[in-house]
């Protein structure tokens, strides 16, 4: 049977409901996995460790600053404290158990958050000289370039490694969690990508899931983390 990869939720607090674009669950088939959507419930999460093979962290909300030591911000946005409190729980269970784990822009910095690391609130306000980082372009669109180190794990993954990146963010991670390393970066130094030390840990702060229809050598990101996963992971007896 084809890997299990559970994929996380945004909220929309005004109509109470959960969503997810079909584009990441598009991608997982793509790559060959099974999506299973899952509903952020802290008393689920044990649940869906004994079921899914890995884990997608979509993108969404700012996360509270109260779960990095921090008082928010003017700059700081609309936050899902259920969402936070789920995925902060789930990825520091999947960390544990060395399940693979993808992250994309919020979910990046949910993985590194989980870790103990830090964000910045909010880019135009904290980070001085810093680039425009949240795009008034199509979605699939690349508009700022991106590094990724040649010895990464991410740089791994791509026939192709992609010079240009969409972005669609005003946060970003300020100091990389216990056992991550950064492995991307934009031109102004805003870190672009994080990896784990082992396993398949992986976080990139642009929206593949938006580019890999129109430039597929982005769906190489859901690839990896669907053979990461069939593979049987890392996970610890």
């Amino acid at each position: 049977m084809p890997p299990l990869i559970g994929i996380t939720c945004a909220h929309d607090l005004a109509s109470d409901r959960l969503f997810i674009s079909p584009t990441y669950v598009q991608g997982v088939v793509e790559a060959g996995g099974v999506p299973v959507l899952l509903a952020s419930s802290v008393d689920m999460v044990e649940h869906y460790l004994s079921v899914v093979d890995g884990l997608l962290l979509s993108g969404g909300s700012d996360v509270d600053p109260f779960h990095f030591g921090e008082d928010p911000l003017p700059g700081s946005g609309e936050i899902a404290p259920d969402r936070d409190t789920f995925e902060l729980l789930l990825v520091r269970r999947c960390l544990a158990e060395g399940v693979p784990m993808l992250g994309i822009c919020r979910g990046m910095q949910v993985i590194n958050i989980a870790a103990g690391g830090t964000i910045f609130q909010d880019i135009p306000t904290q980070v001085p000289g810093a680039m425009k980082h949240k795009q008034e372009a199509p979605r699939w669109y690349p508009t700022h370039p991106v590094q990724i180190a040649l010895d990464s794990l991410l740089h791994s993954l791509f026939v192709e490694v992609p010079e240009r990146v969409n972005s669609y963010h005003h946060q970003a991670v300020k100091t990389p969690g216990r056992g991550l390393r950064v492995c991307a970066t934009a031109p102004d130094g805003i870190i672009e990508g994080i990896e784990g030390e082992s396993g398949f840990v992986i976080g990139v702060q642009w929206h593949p899931d938006a580019m890999w229809a129109r430039v597929p050598r982005h769906l190489s990101l859901f690839r990896g983390l669907v053979r990461a996963a069939g593979n049987g992971h890392s996970r610890q007896e």
